[in-house]
């Protein structure tokens, strides 16, 4: 923990989504760094569950049913909510926008409403960076004033719900009467071990003889953020919250945590294609970049649309898509000076360390994994 919190109290947690990717990153540095009381609420808890031994209280549960989330908060009656529950960024398609609206912001109203009613203290909210961006556009050292992209002008449905869900947990602050303190942490590029998106496919491109291909010059900086750095954020904003929320005056504004959304990132911005092949050097390439060829965007796009036909017509989901082509190509670059000075935030894991990290776990789950029938 940073020297500068003594007393890294906070209560009885709970962790909604804490079985998920970040959402189990959270609990571990719970237990870690903080002294509190964890409890995790998931629809499903077998997959990234703490032994019994480490005391976290684990709640089966649909965040989108508002009753039973009421009821669940009103028994565990924690001090603090961080809520990271969402499901994976991938997907198009009206199945996919369903979900990302059910969850996202049928969800997340439901976990104000349940917060609300439950004298719950301090909620923090994953949002996400992506909300800044039309995918069109290059972000060069973006920060919380760049305005928020809706509407028409958002052409990822997943960004569109993460920014209305993040506009109902800011609403809530202070709402209605209520001492519910809320603050929003919007990541870039989230990696670690857990991950199967970023790295796992990053992983299978090298595998599968596909690294001799990049989209572009690579002379786009973009920013990713080790999970458990996420992680880090999400609790010295919550114990920023709880410090508010026992202090006798609101705080100045160029002090504020309640009611605001922080940009979060490894403060270590890198061009795409050089962190693609930092894990594939980690995956075992020898390879430099002389066998590189740079295809053109235009290219890399139409190339996208033919893939995300293709498993149109077999109804599957594409593992090569428009999406990825944009974000390879994209500039895209925080300036997190706002969660630094207000949450005291520093990254507590390097970008290369943090790689190092996931790609030894995604290894070792390779080596553990059952073997295949044949």
């Amino acid at each position: 923990m940073p020297g500068d919190i003594a007393q890294p109290l906070l209560g009885k947690v709970l962790v909604v989504g804490g079985c998920g990717f970040l959402g189990h990153h959270v609990v571990d540095l719970l237990l870690r760094d903080w002294r509190s009381t964890v409890s995790v609420v998931d629809l499903r808890c077998q997959r990234n569950r703490r032994p019994d031994s480490d005391g976290v209280t684990y709640v089966e549960a649909d965040i989108t049913d508002v009753d039973g989330l009421t009821k669940i908060f009103g028994k565990l009656k924690p001090d603090v909510v961080i809520h990271t529950a969402s499901p994976p960024a991938q997907g198009t398609g009206d199945v996919a926008n369903d979900l990302f609206r059910k969850v996202n912001v049928d969800g997340t109203r439901a976990v104000v409403a349940a917060c609300q009613q439950n004298g719950v203290k301090a909620l923090v909210y994953t949002s996400s960076a992506s909300i800044l961006s039309d995918n069109k556009s290059d972000l060069i050292n973006a920060n919380e004033e760049y305005p928020v992209i809706r509407g028409k002008m958002q052409s990822e449905y997943y960004s569109e719900t993460k920014a209305d869900a993040e506009s109902i947990v800011l609403a809530a602050n202070r709402a209605d009467g209520t001492d519910l303190l809320t603050a929003s942490i919007r990541p870039s590029g989230i990696f670690g071990e857990g991950d199967m998106q970023l790295v796992y496919h990053t992983i299978n491109i090298y595998r599968g003889g596909k690294d001799m291909v990049q989209v572009g010059p690579n002379e786009n900086l973009f920013d990713f953020t080790y999970v458990q750095n996420v992680a880090h954020a999400h609790l010295l904003a919550a114990r920023a919250l709880l410090v508010t929320h026992t202090a006798s005056t609101e705080p100045l504004d160029y002090e504020k945590v309640d009611g605001e959304a922080f940009l979060i990132t490894n403060d270590s911005p890198v061009y795409f294609w050089d962190l693609m092949r930092a894990i594939w050097r980690e995956a075992g390439s020898q390879r430099g970049t002389s066998h590189v060829w740079a295809m053109s965007r235009d290219v890399g796009l139409l190339l996208g649309l033919l893939s995300e036909v293709a498993f149109g017509i077999m109804r599957k989901t594409p593992t090569f898509n428009r999406q990825r082509i944009v974000y390879s190509c994209m500039t895209r670059y925080y300036d997190i000076s706002k969660a630094k000075r207000r949450l005291g935030y520093r990254p507590l894991v390097s970008l290369s360390e943090g790689v190092k990290r996931t790609v030894r776990w995604s290894l070792e789950q390779e080596n553990n994994a059952p073997p295949t029938k044949s």
